[in-house]
């Protein structure tokens, strides 16, 4: 092989790891803002989640309730209640004003979530899919649930969309961030 030739391969060589180089940059996301991640304490309801309320010396009152595709509970008496984008302790309030205005005097009513939203997790995990909600589940949780990193991942980082975030922005994440009913997380398959 000549010079030129050889150059000529080097250049090419050179220009292909650029390229493999940009490739990588692609996947790089913002990092996720401080005090972005939700906690489980602020818990919004949303659309499939399963609810048990309790309205105290009112068993027929009292059951399980799904919220609907449009977020709301249809409870007896009270007829539907707006429970999307609401703590359990707003949806308490709520029902308790609408059956205090003339069904129960003094409603002490309990709502707890029985059932969580799936999140779901893409990438390079051994089963990516839908999974069942874990109350204080992190990345790392959702990762085991989902079999573990395959042999391509990229193990230092996720990158995390939240189920609450209308613009549905993606951020890059520490493997320690929480994740809750709704988040799509994403592992990033590595290079080198």
């Amino acid at each position: 092989m000549n010079r030129r030739t050889l150059f000529r391969a080097l250049g090419f060589a050179a220009v292909g790891a650029g390229l493999a180089v940009a490739g990588c940059a692609s996947q790089d996301a913002p990092p996720e803002p401080v005090g972005n991640a939700p906690t489980a304490s602020e818990y919004r309801l949303g659309a499939g989640d399963a609810l048990r309320v309790i309205v105290f010396g009112e068993d027929q009152l009292s059951g399980e309730f799904r919220l609907d595709a449009a977020g709301r509970v249809a409870m007896p008496l009270i007829g539907e209640v707006a429970a999307k984008n609401k703590t359990t302790r707003d949806v308490e309030k709520e029902i308790a004003k609408r059956l205090e205005a003339g069904y129960v005097k003094d409603a002490k009513v309990s709502v707890e979530v029985l059932n969580f939203r799936p999140f779901f997790i893409l990438g390079e995990v051994r089963n990516p899919g839908q999974y069942a909600y874990v109350n204080g589940m992190t990345a790392l949780s959702a990762i085991a649930m989902a079999g573990g990193y395959t042999y391509r991942a990229k193990e230092d980082y996720i990158l995390i969309s939240r189920g609450n975030d209308p613009k549905k922005q993606v951020y890059k994440a520490p493997i320690t961030t929480p994740v809750l009913p709704d988040d799509v997380v994403r592992i990033p398959e590595r290079y080198f």
